[in-house]
């Protein structure tokens, strides 16, 4: 199976090529070459390499920046999208592509199921909504995965930033009133190599899939987890705020619980359990210094 992945150097990026099958060829693509705000240029490259499948794991994520810059995030998330999905179904080439919990209000309390009502509260998960009607426009096989909280030893994300902090404060104030699931990217990326060798053997089937870790937690449940599981010079106390203590330019879902149970009837794939992988991602960042 030959692969082209877009986006070298995020948390998914790094995980697929360190997970990819036995047997895999695989073109990652950093944005010196694949630039997501030049549509055209990044559906070209899909042409030149001729793959077996393509996997769009680069996006813009800088979910309170896209408030004050809607056009760059709509080119990265929603522009160059649609058009690699363009060039792939010409192609006939099956897309996978990732996306994420904000297109939903955050209302309720059950899971989001694939086919609930969308309504973003802000321009990041407006893009990304708008990303995923384009991939599905296009016509192709397709799998589109929505996922949340993503972490990993790698980049910026909210498991290294309270490591940093818990080491250097006695009390963190985290948010306990927006509840999700944790999502380790190499899962992720496990999820998606699964979802390419059935597209491969001719199982493949297109469509929206939600995957994410279990349990469903707050996001001080979660720092909780992370200072158990650290080795820090002294375990900070976690102080739960309310959502409105912590204002930001971009507003977030209260709810962001995914019902996984459609990737798990199609594509036989777990609702993995983030505590697991939290503890091999901490273990990695302490290994590694």
């Amino acid at each position: 199976m030959k692969a082209l992945v877009f986006g070298t150097t995020g948390q998914l990026g790094i995980e697929l090529a360190r997970r990819a099958p036995r047997g895999a060829a695989l073109i990652a693509l950093g944005r010196e070459v694949a630039d997501l705000t030049q549509p055209g240029a990044c559906a070209a490259l899909i042409a030149t390499a001729t793959p077996d499948i393509v996997i769009n794991a680069a996006a813009y994520t800088a979910v309170d920046a896209a408030e004050s810059d809607r056009e760059t995030a709509h080119l990265a998330n929603t522009t160059a999208p649609g058009a690699m999905a363009r060039a792939a179904t010409q192609a006939a080439i099956p897309f996978l592509h990732v996306s994420t919990d904000y297109v939903f209000d955050g209302t309720g309390t059950r899971p989001w199921r694939e086919d609930d009502p969308v309504a973003p509260l802000g321009a990041y998960g407006q893009t990304k909504l708008d990303g995923e009607r384009a991939i599905a426009a296009a016509g192709g096989p397709h799998a589109i995965l929505r996922t949340s909280w993503v972490f990993s030893a790698h980049g910026k994300n909210f498991v290294k930033t309270m490591l940093r902090l818990g080491a250097e404060r006695d009390t963190l104030s985290v948010v306990d009133d927006q509840r999700g699931g944790p999502t380790a990217a190499a899962d992720i990326a496990d999820a998606l190599w699964t979802i390419a060798t059935a597209f491969r053997d001719g199982r493949g089937q297109s469509g929206l899939f939600h995957f994410s870790g279990a349990p469903t937690v707050s996001w001080a449940d979660f720092a909780d987890a992370i200072f158990d599981r650290a080795t820090l010079p002294h375990r900070p106390v976690v102080a739960r705020i309310p959502t409105s203590a912590y204002p930001t330019p971009a507003k977030r879902p209260a709810n962001s619980a995914l019902d996984c149970s459609r990737i798990r009837a199609v594509y036989g794939i777990e609702q993995p359990d983030w505590r697991r992988s939290l503890s091999e991602v901490i273990r990695e960042l302490e290994a590694s210094g």
